[in-house]
């Protein structure tokens, strides 16, 4: 008798590339589970079937039971699964990467191991996220304390902007409803930014713990890559979220960081900022991506690369 488990994995080709997919859905209170390529989720509402393809990042959030089949086939379709906890404080997740090609690795491997190259990519995501900014003669502590900066005006222009209250950056580790509803939206924020960075670093073959702003953590750069984006995605939608009013902040937080991914094409964008960023300092003169000297895997290009299922777990303070 035939089994879920006896089917041929897809390959790279087969698969959704990043920039089309969905970048996170949040179930909570219901099982999870697999009929055909996709899979359900039962709760005290009926049935809702979601395409398993599409996926990009699921949240599981509070009392949500998952079936080994439905977790074989988001595996098999690159899917990261985040098992988040109440409120979306903190979370964690499972799975595997689907990845045939390590230039992209490799070329991370290279700039961080040099420190000239490492600053000098270091000045480069500065570069994209604050482009008015000249970074070319500041040192790593300088890009920080410059990061510093930008981030408190941030918060202040944003408060200003949507009229909410706003006293300092809050966080109270374990009680998320400790903070006023500006700071629980941050939080909110950035827990999804840090599980869909940490998708996209794994779905392209890039190691989560070779930072070149942050160091010294398992994730620096799933951390670096979020930040990227956290001035003009993340907390715009967090005080959009909070100006709304103080009941149920995550939820509606959540909804208004879709709205803005969507908006903006921030899954592609983040592969074409992850590519751009490594490969200007490297040229391997050998491999490239349609090429392997050592593997029989199907060839794939950086455009084909699937998202990958992860284990990822936020910093405990997110700024």
């Amino acid at each position: 008798m035939s089994t879920v488990s006896q089917r041929a994995a897809s390959s790279p080709r087969e698969l959704t590339r990043v920039g089309d997919r969905i970048s996170f859905i949040y179930l909570e209170r219901c099982t999870i589970h697999r009929e055909d390529n996709a899979i359900t989720a039962t709760d005290a509402d009926g049935v809702t079937h979601i395409p398993s393809a599409t996926i990009g990042t699921l949240l599981l959030g509070p009392g949500t039971r998952v079936t080994h089949q439905a977790m074989s086939v988001l595996g098999e379709c690159g899917a990261s699964v985040v098992w988040v906890g109440e409120q979306g404080v903190r979370f964690y997740a499972g799975g595997r990467a689907l990845t045939r090609s390590s230039r992209l690795v490799e070329a991370q491997a290279t700039a961080w191991a040099n420190r000239r190259t490492r600053l000098a990519v270091a000045r480069a995501m500065y570069r994209l996220r604050f482009p008015d900014d000249d970074p070319s003669t500041r040192t790593r502590q300088e890009l920080l304390n410059m990061e510093g900066r930008r981030v408190k005006e941030c918060y202040r222009r944003e408060a200003a902007r949507t009229g909410v209250p706003w006293r300092r950056r809050e966080y109270h580790h374990g009680d998320f409803s400790a903070g006023d509803p500006a700071n629980q939206a941050i939080t909110a924020a950035a827990q999804c930014m840090y599980g869909i960075a940490h998708a996209v670093v794994c779905a392209l073959g890039c190691s989560p713990g070779l930072g070149f702003i942050h160091s010294g953590h398992e994730r620096s750069f799933v951390l670096d890559i979020a930040d990227l984006y956290k001035t003009d995605i993340a907390i715009p939608a967090a005080f959009d979220a909070a100006a709304q009013g103080e009941d149920d902040v995550a939820t509606r937080t959540r909804r208004a960081l879709r709205d803005r991914i969507n908006q903006t094409g921030l899954l592609d964008r983040c592969v074409q900022d992850i590519k751009n960023l490594l490969l200007v300092h490297y040229d391997d003169g050998q491999e490239t991506e349609e090429q392997p000297t050592r593997s029989h895997s199907r060839p794939t290009t950086a455009d084909s690369w699937p998202v990958a299922a992860t284990t990822a777990t936020p910093r405990p303070a997110p700024a």
